[in-house]
């Protein structure tokens, strides 16, 4: 079993009965890591031209910060693991 196994079999055990439900929400993962993703991505293109950080303005620069921080970065790695899968260019 590969990681975006794991992460599915964790976020999504329910629904393995479903059969369509299980599609569904394959692309409920995807869409969620991706938005994630791009969330992380123009926060650093923030920090970085303006010095203006989006997350900790609406967080602070506690816990939950570093949580979503964690989450945009595991998204990063399910990504990178499923782009050939899912992107219609690389297949």
């Amino acid at each position: 079993m590969g990681f975006v196994d794991y992460l599915q079999n964790l976020w999504f055990d329910e629904y393995r009965e479903g059969g369509d439900n299980l599609i569904m929400n394959n692309k409920t993962l995807h869409m969620v890591a991706f938005t994630l993703v791009v969330v992380g991505a123009l926060n650093w293109g923030l920090v970085a031209l303006l010095s203006f950080n989006v997350v900790e303005l609406l967080l602070g620069a506690g816990d939950l910060a570093k949580i979503v921080y964690i989450l945009i970065g595991a998204s990063a790695v399910y990504v990178f693991l499923t782009h050939k899968s899912d992107c219609k260019t690389c297949k």
